[in-house]
C-alpha cells in the first residue's frame, strides 16, 4: 500500500519539479543580455542583415531572412507565434505545446537534451535557444555549421520585452514585435491602475509540496516580482531561490495559496499534511492557475499578471 502510495505521489510531484528546473533556466540572470534589440541591423543586396549579440554575448549574423527555423524553447516558440512567424518554424521541443498548432511541428525531443542530429536533417537557417542550451549542443551544431542564437531574459520585465525585440529582429519582424511588446505593456498598466492603493494580501505560490520537498518562488525570482504587479505580497519574500519548508509556511500562514491547474496539484495540496492545516485551504483560498503564463518568460506573461491579479483582487475584475 506505501508503495502503490509512493508511486502515485511521484506521478503528481516529479512533473512539478521538472516544471521547477524550467523556471530557473528561463528566470536565470544574464549578465551579459545588455545590448539592445537593433545593434547591428542593416541591409545588403537580399534587403535583409543582421548582426546582435546574443545573451552568450556571441555575435549572430544573418545574411538574409530565415526560412526555416528550429526553438529549443516554450517560451521562444510562443514568441515566434506571437510575431506571426510560425510558418517558419520546423522544429520545436516536446514541451512546445502552445498555442495548440505547435503540437503539429515536427518535434525535436527534449529541451535539455534536444536530438542534435534531427535538428540538422531539418536544415535551419536559424536555431534559437533559451539559456538550459548547453554549451555541448551549440558546439556540435556550430560544427554543422548551422547558426544559433541564444536569448534569455534577465529578472525583469524589461529583459523579457528586450528579448522579445531581439527575436523580432532577427526573424525580420521588428513592427510585430514593437506591437507585441506595447501590448504587453498596456495591460501590465492595465493590472496596475486597477490595484493601485488596495491593500496586499500575503501569496505562496506551490511549485512543490510533501514527500519531495516544499518549493516555491522566493523574493529574487521573476514569480514574485508578478505577485507584487498584481497586487500581491510574496508570502516566501524571506528566501532567495525556490527552497522553502513547511514550517515556516505554517508560521506565515499565508492568506492565498496558487498553484497549477495541472497534475492534480489542487487535491494533492488539500490532501497532503502542513498543507490541509492552512488557513487559506480551509478556507477555500487555494486557487489554480496556468503556470505556463508565469513559467514561461514570453508573451503571455502579461496575461498571467492580469489573471494572479483577478485570483487576488477578484473584487476589482468583476
Amino acid at each position: 500500500m506505501r508503495n502503490k502510495r509512493s508511486m502515485i505521489l511521484k506521478r503528481k510531484i516529479l512533473p512539478l519539479l521538472t516544471a521547477l528546473i524550467l523556471i530557473f533556466a528561463f528566470s536565470s540572470c544574464n549578465k551579459n543580455n545588455k545590448n539592445g534589440p537593433t545593434d547591428g541591423a542593416g541591409d545588403n543586396n537580399n534587403g535583409y542583415s543582421v548582426t546582435l549579440k546574443d545573451s552568450y554575448d556571441r555575435e549572430v549574423n544573418l545574411d538574409k531572412e530565415p526560412e526555416r527555423i528550429v526553438s529549443v524553447a516554450p517560451n521562444i516558440t510562443e514568441i515566434i507565434f506571437a510575431l506571426g512567424k510560425q510558418d517558419k518554424l520546423v522544429g520545436r521541443t516536446d514541451f512546445c505545446d502552445y498555442p495548440e498548432e505547435a503540437k503539429n511541428i515536427e518535434s525535436i525531443g527534449n529541451i535539455d537534451q534536444p536530438n542534435v542530429e534531427k535538428i540538422v536533417e531539418l536544415q535551419p537557417d536559424v536555431v534559437i535557444a533559451s539559456s538550459i542550451f548547453t554549451k555541448e549542443m551549440l558546439q556540435k551544431l556550430e560544427e554543422a555549421n548551422i547558426k544559433v542564437a541564444i536569448f534569455q531574459a534577465e529578472k525583469d520585465f524589461e529583459g523579457v520585452y528586450n528579448m522579445i525585440e531581439k527575436i523580432g529582429l532577427l526573424l525580420n519582424a521588428r513592427e510585430e514585435a514593437k506591437n507585441v511588446v506595447t501590448e504587453m505593456k498596456e495591460k501590465i498598466e492595465f493590472v496596475k491602475s486597477k490595484v493601485d492603493g488596495l491593500e496586499k494580501p500575503s501569496v505562496y505560490y506551490v511549485l512543490g509540496y510533501g514527500e519531495f520537498g516544499d518549493y516555491t518562488t522566493g523574493r529574487d525570482t521573476f514569480i514574485s516580482r508578478m505577485i507584487g504587479m498584481a497586487g500581491g505580497k510574496n508570502a516566501a519574500d524571506d528566501v532567495e531561490g525556490w527552497k522553502y519548508n513547511i514550517e515556516s509556511l505554517l508560521e506565515k500562514d499565508p492568506d492565498i495559496l496558487i498553484c497549477s491547474k495541472y497534475y492534480d496539484t489542487k487535491e494533492g495540496i488539500k490532501n497532503t499534511d502542513g498543507y490541509k492545516e492552512l488557513s487559506a485551504v480551509k478556507n477555500g483560498k487555494l486557487f489554480e492557475i496556468d503556470n505556463n503564463m508565469l513559467d514561461r518568460q514570453g508573451p503571455r506573461i502579461a496575461d498571467g499578471v492580469l489573471e494572479l491579479a483577478k485570483i487576488i483582487h477578484p473584487e476589482v475584475f468583476k
